[in-house]
């Protein structure tokens, strides 16, 4: 397996640190059966991507053997935003049929974690992510990994992970604090729903901590109403700037919320 180095991660605060080992517990606790989620956004720009590389440092980090594929084939920033050292093979090579699967996977200067990158962009990404191949990497791959993490477009933009989320476990939606409206949210929630696809939950992104008590009561408000309890910490905003940010994880499944409540009523 080829190797590629990240010359770009940032180093991350105590509270950012612990934000996304809650949200890797989070995950954790939703079940062994959830192992091949995607991760999508409302509208670009909302620190997506950055979570989910975070998050596959952070199950790396605990052991866990992780992959990290980028699935936006139409504007991935992941190369450029982490800095890779080198010109790779992608998904959309293997979607067409030039690559194998092995021949698109790189290993990484992070311990336990290996990536497929997006590749260049395809005037039919939506029809390549249908079609079979798709399916079968992700159903030879389930056998290799702890955890297969998905980076995908926004949803609220354009179909692809609607299409990709027939052939995952779960999902995640990531959410920017004080910009994404709840009925832009419940959209995107409604189209996974449709494919099939269970709602892990959310995480809150880009919340910033000298306005914390309005954006608590945003997140109540609006995200509360479908996604259980939340949890502190910071993620985009913080490797770009290293303010003071909050990301809120949102727990998962209903499951574990009835389990709570029936802990407390004992």
């Amino acid at each position: 397996m080829q190797k590629v180095e990240f010359k770009k991660i940032p180093q991350l605060d105590f509270r950012t640190n612990e934000a996304f080992k809650t949200l890797r517990t989070n995950i954790t606790f939703c079940g062994d059966d959830q192992r091949v989620i995607l991760f999508t956004s409302t509208i670009p720009n909302e620190g997506k991507t950055s979570v989910v590389f975070q998050l596959a440092r952070s199950f790396a980090e605990d052991g866990k053997r992780v992959l990290l594929l980028d699935a936006d084939m139409r504007k991935s920033v992941l190369m450029g935003h982490y800095r890779v050292d080198r010109e790779t093979r992608g998904l959309s090579h293997y979607l067409v049929g030039q690559e194998s699967a092995e021949n698109v996977t790189y290993s990484t200067n992070i311990e336990n974690m290996e990536v497929i990158f997006a590749g260049p962009s395809t005037p039919n990404p939506a029809e390549l992510l249908g079609n079979a191949r798709f399916e079968e990497m992700l159903s030879e791959q389930r056998g290799n990994y702890d955890y297969i993490l998905i980076d995908t477009p926004p949803l609220g933009s354009v179909i692809d992970a609607a299409i990709i989320a027939r052939n995952v476990d779960g999902a995640v939606i990531v959410v920017e604090s004080g910009v994404i409206s709840y009925k832009m949210v419940q959209k995107v929630k409604g189209q996974l729903e449709k494919s099939g696809c269970r709602i892990l939950g959310a995480v809150l992104n880009k919340v910033d901590q000298e306005n914390k008590g309005y954006y608590s009561g945003y997140y109540s408000k609006y995200y509360g109403k479908y996604y259980g309890y939340g949890a502190s910490g910071s993620s985009d905003k913080a490797e770009k700037s290293g303010k003071n940010t909050e990301v809120n994880t949102a727990s998962v499944s209903s499951e574990e919320k009835q389990a709570k409540r029936s802990r407390r009523r004992k």
